[in-house]
């Protein structure tokens, strides 16, 4: 009866240690979240403003999604391969993300709200990082997550920016997560997830393609269930999707330029960071996988295929951000994932070697009064002690980084200006094209010549790309005319800092200064003198 007794309890006591167990999990991902979400506060909160150009884009555009539907009228940049006709947004369920902090759509809970929106973004991010590395049963997951907030000020200041790279980061983890798991039916919803969030879904590919190599190295086996329902759940994002067949052309238009043609404009964030740049922004990440490398050799183990997928990865990313600075979104991530899994039972190894050394050293009369802080205990608390400080001082620098950010009422005044003064849909020429999202923001009324990335407006037409960058450099005498003929313009917005623009502008009888702020100059393009 005894023995009956005690198996019919064991179920519930099973049970019961099960639910404690989820319960203690769930509180520390909690509690893990809000600290990284501290963390974070504090670099975004550096500055009032938002850290990069393209974050105003998006809230406005979540702003406009809110009013018109998941499928907004693009109208803005009709000479562009972002006009009405072949408009798709790549960024779509960031912005269904983004619609839940644009408040009441008056700029300043605009504003306010995508400051949330990128706190609490990576901050679920870098959580998940902790949820892969517990999975993996990495001793000290929480520490090792938190080393995300101490190895790169670049990589924290680019996770701040209200852009979907820190989604994406998410969305990798995940897949990466699933990937161990060996629970490969789940990247068909991830992989269809990831085309509609954002269109560096071919990430995902080399993730599957890093785990099926590992596989293959490791085991002497071919693993293709990754790689098979990766390929479907993209295939199928891309097919049914509001946007298509629109978006599998836009995709080709977008990333082509940046992988193999040499005459293509693109922003800064595909050039390389210079190499002392890289060394001073993120040494410590790159110390971090020499350590993880360092970690493989002591042990003198051989590659697992977790493991040697994650240094995989890790390498992937590193040469990619070798090509472009933007990739440093990714590489410290996978650099700690990688020095995680390889160092870990390394760490763990020695303060367990530790604990039997002092043991053995201690007296047997000694074993019942043993101290409260031993050796291993020392080492431990000296590890975190160092990993705060370093903390402390990469949040400070990304804070710092944050700080440097350019004022939110930059073209504030100018934009209400045109919009006041002009009709509804009024073509807009501006002399740079990285100020139409903080142009867009402020005033949705008007549509504009370029925006987003040059490349929009080259690969539509480049003798029109071309025409716009000789006027924006000065190089055309009395620009008024061209600007009214060929681009339709009613108006010019320019910084202060297009001197060679200004001093032709100021010079042709087809353009009259109308307004003037400290940060802009408009100038109405008139039909004849």
């Amino acid at each position: 009866m005894l023995q009956a007794a005690h198996h019919e309890t064991a179920p519930h006591i099973d049970a019961s240690a099960r639910t404690h167990t989820m319960l203690r999990t769930a509180l520390s991902g909690l509690a893990l979240f809000a600290l990284f979400a501290v963390l974070l506060a504090f670099v975004q909160y550096g500055t009032p403003h938002l850290a990069d150009n393209d974050g105003y884009y998006h809230i406005k555009m979540a702003q406009i999604m809110r009013e018109q539907g998941l499928r907004p009228n693009f109208i803005w940049l009709p000479m562009s391969i972002l006009s009405a006709q072949a408009f798709y947004d790549h960024h779509m369920l960031y912005h269904v993300y983004l619609m839940l902090f644009t408040g009441d759509g008056s700029p300043a809970a605009m504003l306010a709200g995508a400051k949330i929106a990128a706190i609490l973004m990576p901050a679920l991010a870098f959580t998940a990082i902790w949820w892969l590395l517990r999975g993996q049963n990495v001793p000290w997951a929480a520490a090792w997550a938190l080393g995300l907030c101490a190895i790169s000020e670049a990589f924290l200041y680019r996770m701040s920016i209200p852009r979907a790279q820190s989604a994406s980061l998410l969305v990798l983890v995940l897949a990466l997560h699933v990937l161990f798991k060996r629970r490969y039916v789940l990247l068909l919803p991830i992989g269809f997830a990831y085309v509609w969030l954002y269109n560096a879904f071919p990430l995902l590919l080399a993730l599957v393609a890093a785990e099926a190599l590992a596989a293959l190295l490791t085991e002497r086996r071919l693993v293709w269930q990754g790689v098979a329902f990766v390929v479907a759940g993209i295939v199928l994002g891309l097919l049914i999707n509001p946007y298509f067949p629109v978006n599998v052309v836009f995709i080709a238009n977008h990333l082509l330029p940046k992988i193999g043609q040499p005459d293509v404009s693109v922003g800064n964030e595909w050039y390389p960071y210079d190499t002392w740049v890289l060394i001073t922004n993120s040494g410590a990440a790159i110390a971090v996988w020499i350590l993880g490398a360092f970690a493989l050799g002591w042990q003198g183990k051989r590659f697992d295929r977790t493991t040697l997928t994650s240094f995989l990865l890790s390498l992937f990313f590193g040469f990619m951000l070798l090509k472009a600075r933007r990739f440093i979104e990714y590489f410290p991530a996978f650099a700690l994932i990688f020095a995680a899994l390889a160092a870990g039972p390394l760490v763990q190894e020695l303060l367990r070697d530790l604990s039997i050394m002092r043991t053995k050293s201690a007296p047997e009369s000694a074993m019942t009064d043993r101290p409260i802080f031993s050796w291993p205990t020392w080492i431990a608390a000296g590890m975190l002690l160092a990993l705060a400080g370093m903390i402390g001082l990469t949040i400070n620098a990304g804070r710092t980084a944050m700080s440097n950010s350019q004022p939110s009422a930059k073209y504030a005044e100018a934009s209400t200006w045109l919009r006041e003064h002009s009709p509804a849909g009024t073509m807009i020429f501006q002399t740079d094209w990285d100020d139409f999202p903080r142009l867009f923001f402020y005033n949705s009324a008007n549509i504009y010549t370029i925006g987003l990335d040059p490349t929009f407006m080259q690969m539509h037409d480049q003798k029109l790309y071309d025409t716009w960058v000789n006027i924006t450099r000065g190089k055309v005498e009395q620009p008024g005319a061209v600007i009214r003929d060929q681009y339709g313009a009613h108006y010019i917005i320019s910084d202060l800092e297009h001197n060679s623009f200004i001093r032709q502008a100021n010079k042709d009888p087809l353009l009259r200064e109308v307004h003037r702020d400290r940060y802009a100059v408009v100038y109405q393009v008139l039909s004849e003198p």
